[in-house]
């Protein structure tokens, strides 16, 4: 549940969508709905499905005893009550496992569910069965998938007027998509960033289906690339960002999956509803965060104070009205100015001024700003309707990248006896085409391994990691999505995390990535 600057509490505060406003293109939750519920659980796949998805993406990890289970992670660290690598866990072991106690108390106990309990999820409103997308971690589990789905699907079809379900089998491993592809499944191969050789690939090999990242599509590596013909369904996988959404339902793509299943939905409707809209009505700017972590306040050193101008675009040729509010998803906030009340006319654009104070003291969830637009029945519309968009007031931090070594400190987060002190620190230089980054200080924790978040990706490294420029990088006027920290172990052998800014080590529930611009040395 979240609260809005109004001070409502809604279950479902981006709710009502345009009625009758459905797919293609395909939306699928990524492993479920992790917003609402623990990832990769039976509670997330129908939270998606209930939410009015299309079907839901989730991936498998092999147990010791062979069984195929829902998880994301090599390890149970992050996601359960538990620790060490799935594939050392036998299916006994599996019945002790919580994996929903660290999202919510209303979750504790959930389980990690097996794949047949995924296969076997209700079919959606209307009686369509829901799409499935699988993502395969350990190729040697190809066979046990074709063979579970093969049984479910007969299973299916001798139990009578149940809709058989669609599946896509997805890997980042070649090998593993062309076994699949021969198993009957439709396979699909999963990248970061579309190539030509990747296309050649999925045409020569025969493949259902392509997926790439963020961004993957409208890449400037390859101009031109997402217009040329290809023999196979184009997706993209973690699409939030509420342009990109937009595009994907423009282009069109055959189908995504999202951790924003509101605004996806919400994309696609104004995609129908108003074809000629080609920039997201609602646009904000960034909460840029004081760099020096000596700066925390009584919020805690994820913090800041903000006057913002927001941009509110009325996308339809009838005039609507238009509410606009604040949603808190973390940390403590002060709104001034919201909610505000707009009349807007046939695609009249205002401005909205408001202020913004507060945080939280480790990046996490960031608040965002929500429009309703209404309109009644008349010229140009037939029926009464709304339709709610929203954007995230994401706080970051910008950092140039040159020849010269960049001391990045990270945050301290959370509150220290006496005062705050520092959290250690990472430096980060340019080589020609690659990024350098080392840990400078480990901020007293031993066996340090560094993070370092560039696109889509998150790498790890001993102290020091290089990593590969994007060959476009020096053209970014906008930048790369970027982050840096480490991880370590605390006197008492706990492992401990430290960040200059949020998106490390990746996920949600790890706040939104900085930007990395390039400098002409």
């Amino acid at each position: 549940m979240e609260t809005t600057s109004s001070g409502a509490r809604s279950d479902d505060p981006a709710a009502p969508y345009a009625a009758g406003v459905g797919g293609p293109p395909w939306i699928l939750g990524h492993r479920g709905a992790p917003r609402e519920a623990p990832e990769n659980t039976l509670g997330a796949l129908r939270r998606a499905l209930e939410l009015g998805l299309d079907g839901v993406e989730y991936d498998l990890q092999r147990l010791s005893s062979g069984e195929a289970v829902l998880l994301h992670d090599d390890t149970l660290d992050r996601t359960t009550d538990h620790v060490g690598p799935v594939s050392e866990l036998t299916l006994p072991q599996l019945a002790g496992v919580d994996a929903g106690g660290w999202f919510a108390k209303a979750y504790r106990g959930e389980p990690l569910p097996l794949l047949e309990e995924a296969l076997a999820l209700p079919v959606r409103a209307g009686g369509a069965a829901p799409l499935h997308m699988i993502e395969v971690k350990d190729s040697a589990l190809v066979p046990d998938v074709a063979r579970m789905v093969a049984e479910f699907q007969e299973g299916a079809g001798e139990a009578g007027g149940r809709e058989s379900i669609g599946v896509r089998l997805a890997s980042f491993d070649r090998a593993a998509c062309v076994e699949a592809r021969d198993r009957g499944l439709a396979a699909m191969l999963l990248a970061v960033v579309a190539t030509e050789e990747d296309r050649r690939f999925v045409r020569d090999e025969r493949l259902a289906a392509y997926s790439v990242g963020p961004g993957g599509w409208t890449t400037e590596a390859e101009p031109g690339l997402f217009a040329r013909e290809w023999p196979c369904e184009r997706w993209a996988w973690s699409l939030d960002d509420p342009d990109e959404l937009l595009w994907a339902a423009r282009a069109p793509l055959f189908g995504w999956n999202t951790n924003e299943p509101h605004r996806a939905l919400a994309a696609r409707a104004l995609a129908k509803l108003a074809p000629g809209c080609e920039r997201w009505p609602v646009r904000v700017p960034s909460l840029l965060v004081e760099p020096d972590p000596r700066a925390a306040g009584r919020h805690g050193a994820w913090s800041g104070g903000w006057r913002l101008v927001a941009g509110i675009a009325n996308p339809f040729p009838f005039p609507v009205d238009a509410a606009a509010e604040v949603l808190i998803r973390g940390g403590a906030f002060d709104v001034d100015g919201l909610p505000a009340r707009l009349k807007l006319g046939p695609r009249e654009e205002r401005e909205l001024e408001f202020a913004l104070d507060g945080g939280s003291w480790s990046p996490g969830e960031d608040p965002r700003l929500l429009v309703r637009f209404a309109w009644t029945r008349g010229a140009g519309r037939s029926t009464a309707g709304e339709l709610v968009l929203d954007t995230t007031l994401e706080r970051r931090r910008e950092v140039a990248l040159s020849r010269d070594a960049r001391r990045l400190s990270m945050l301290v987060e959370r509150p220290v006896a006496g005062g705050s002190r520092g959290g250690g620190t990472v430096v980060i230089r340019r080589r020609g085409r690659d990024l350098l980054a080392k840990v400078e200080d480990p901020g007293g924790l031993s066996d340090v391994r560094v993070l370092v978040r560039l696109g889509a990706e998150v790498r790890r490294g001993a102290v020091g990691l290089r990593i590969a420029l994007p060959d476009d990088f020096d053209a970014r006027a906008d930048g790369l999505a970027f982050g840096a920290g480490f991880q370590g172990r605390d006197r008492d052998g706990r492992v401990v995390l430290r960040r200059f800014c949020g998106g490390v080590p990746g996920g949600i529930e790890h706040g939104s990535p900085g930007r990395l611009y390039p400098v002409a040395d």
